[in-house]
């Protein structure tokens, strides 16, 4: 019998960041709003402090393709340690420009502090001619003030 002993791998980081897609060079960003020293560039190249929505409601981030892309993975982490809310986001894809969007999952998490501060989901996907990505977060379903976060926002 061969053995050999191998590292844990944690669940809630990304396996890999050698693979993200450079989106810097690759697409341009659209977002609804972003609070001064929490830019939406902060979420998708991986920089500490995040992404955050200068006003309470509906928010949308879009990523929109220089060329169309083959997808694989997007990761996606909120976190927020101060507000108890239940927050929806919607992750859709387009291969027409925009002009029609496809459902790739809507889902509901509940924000708790101190237990439950931070989602993070990593969806295996197949899509190919991807033009455009939209990310969609209703911060608080009853209506609050809460503010709409995102720490992480990869592709590859």
């Amino acid at each position: 019998m061969r053995k050999r002993q191998i590292s844990p791998t944690q669940a809630s980081e990304p396996a890999s960041s050698s693979t993200w897609l450079d989106v810097e060079h690759t697409a341009s960003v659209e977002v609804t709003s972003e609070e001064n020293g929490f830019p939406i560039e902060s979420a998708l190249l991986g920089v500490e402090g995040g992404w955050r929505a200068a006003n309470s409601g509906a928010q949308t981030i879009r990523l929109i393709f220089d060329e169309p892309q083959r997808l694989g993975r997007i990761w996606l982490v909120f976190e927020d340690s101060e507000n108890v809310r239940t927050q929806e986001f919607v992750l859709r894809w387009s291969s027409d420009n925009g002009n029609s969007f496809r459902e790739i999952v809507r889902q509901q998490w509940n924000f708790s502090p101190p237990d439950s501060i931070r989602e993070a989901e990593d969806y295996a996907v197949e899509l190919s001619g991807v033009t455009a990505l939209e990310l969609t977060i209703v911060p608080d379903k009853s209506g609050g003030a809460a503010r709409a976060s995102l720490a992480s926002f990869r592709v590859a």
